[in-house]
């Protein structure tokens, strides 16, 4: 489960849907009942955009407890004052949504979610699962109780570069067993690239972001690797973060390093919020070749006897890999969810992210505890 799209802004919002995952569906179902949790992360802009524009969903609700968040988001997308609510609860009574997209906090997504479990309503969040372990056993708790499916979006999902290079790495076994990998995903911060208010406050708020870069972005490398590693837990763990402009960024971290630990393999995972352009790539080392994938749309590889990398061609993926909203459609009718968007991967995202804030704060590597 992994595709391309072509990306709204460069923080990565969510694509605008192709005509052919819409046709995808089928002209004969419903549309997808959809309702909205939250308007504080800012990637709900170019969410709304894209469901705006997509003739199977039907924005049925919009739960905020800021009236002035449904002012501007009405005003901006046409959006009728019936459909704002304060309370999450009450909206999902109201309008009983097929399904709901969570954009509050990393913190608040615990409680979306076992409001949603109560009902039965699969979930799809932005990037991070959880603030820490604790919450993500939270989440696994509801969506296993409630029978729900949870989806974690991530924008590097959806490359199609991603998906060329598993199938090279993984299917066809082009280099050999994985050695090495490199995840490198930031960009020149979240005030320098002119993020909403909202969006910002926690952001730089340790505990509704539960760090900063290195939750914001260190997220990607630890879901990237987990998938290349079929969901196999690392060893260990070890960090470094730095406060590189603390008179922007004086409550959390906007430059971290991790080091991530397998039996037979390594993974850094670099994240930035301290960088000239805005970057997501991945190195993957194998025993004799190596994949380059650079953003969605480029994979360069080298495999034995080679002398010189050669561009692979990114062949576009089935109709319900392109988009979030085209993943999360195809699970409200059936699909499980897998891979990247799993619940299994990000709970382990998660705990790499806690090893790493936690090596960070003690200047140890941290190993982790066996299931």
């Amino acid at each position: 489960m992994r595709a391309a799209i072509c990306l709204l802004t460069s923080m990565g919002l969510l694509a605008l849907l192709s005509p052919e995952a819409a046709s995808a569906e089928g002209a004969d179902e419903q549309p997808l009942r959809l309702a909205i949790a939250g308007l504080v992360h800012g990637h709900v802009e170019g969410f709304l955009r894209a469901a705006r524009n997509r003739p199977g969903v039907e924005i049925a609700g919009i739960a905020d407890p800021d009236p002035a968040l449904h002012r501007k988001y009405a005003e901006r997308h046409g959006l009728a004052e019936a459909v704002f609510f304060t309370d999450l609860e009450a909206m999902l009574d109201r309008v009983k949504p097929e399904a709901v997209a969570a954009f509050t906090s990393t913190y608040d997504h615990p409680k979306v979610v076992e409001a949603c479990a109560r009902r039965r309503i699969p979930v799809m969040m932005e990037k991070p699962l959880a603030v820490s372990v604790e919450d993500a056993r939270r989440i696994e708790r509801a969506a296993h109780g409630g029978g729900i499916s949870v989806i974690v979006n991530y924008e590097t999902t959806w490359y199609r570069s991603h998906a060329a290079l598993w199938k090279l790495v993984k299917e066809e076994r082009a280099g050999g067993g994985i050695r090495k990998m490199v995840a490198m995903d930031g960009h020149q911060g979240p005030k320098e690239i002119g993020v909403q208010d909202e969006f910002f406050a926690w952001l730089t708020d340790p505990v509704k972001n539960g760090a900063g870069a290195l939750y914001d972005f260190g997220c990607y490398g630890a879901n990237l690797m987990t998938w290349l590693m079929d969901g196999q837990r690392p060893l260990a763990v070890t960090a470094i973060v730095q406060r590189i402009k603390p008179q922007i960024y004086p409550r959390v971290d906007d430059e971290a390093t991790v080091l991530v630990e397998y039996p037979k393999a390594q993974g850094i995972i670099q994240a930035s919020w301290n960088w000239p352009f805005g970057r997501k790539d991945l190195d993957v080392y194998g025993e004799s070749g190596y994949a380059r994938a650079v953003g969605g749309s480029v994979l360069r590889v080298r495999r034995p006897g080679q002398t010189d990398e050669e561009a692979v061609s990114l062949p576009e993926l089935p109709a319900d890999e392109r988009d979030s909203l085209s993943y999360l459609a195809a699970v409200v009718r059936g699909r499980k969810p897998s891979g990247l968007s799993s619940l299994a991967n990000n709970v382990i995202v998660t705990e790499i992210l806690e090893g790493a804030r936690e090596s960070a704060s003690s200047g140890k590597t941290v190993r982790l505890a066996p299931h």
